[in-house]
């Protein structure tokens, strides 16, 4: 499911709100089509889990598992491009405070 970099955007823009596909499409600037597409992969994934409000349909991360597994790899991918990772740097400030 995180292969695609659609895919792992739908999960960090869902970290903090649910989302309609409408607002999602136009946070990663894709077709409305096309995110709709990757969140029925991410739900039957259950990765994400839907709402309904009248006929609109909001989506949110089905439980902070996904979101782990997305700054893992983010984490991770940050140490493979050698030097100091981004992530470290907020560690090193707040042991000086």
């Amino acid at each position: 499911m995180l292969a695609d970099a659609t895919r792992v955007r739908i999960i960090l823009a869902l970290r903090d709100e649910e989302l309609s596909v409408n607002h999602l499409a136009d946070i990663l600037d894709k077709t409305p089509a096309s995110v709709s597409q990757h969140l029925a992969k991410l739900r039957l994934a259950r990765i994400v889990s839907t709402r309904q409000d009248g006929t609109r349909v909001f989506y949110r991360l089905a439980d902070e598992h996904a979101s782990q597994l997305v700054n893992a790899a983010i984490f991770q991918a940050e140490h493979s491009l050698g030097g100091s990772p981004r992530h470290h740097h907020a560690i090193d400030r707040e042991a000086s405070v």
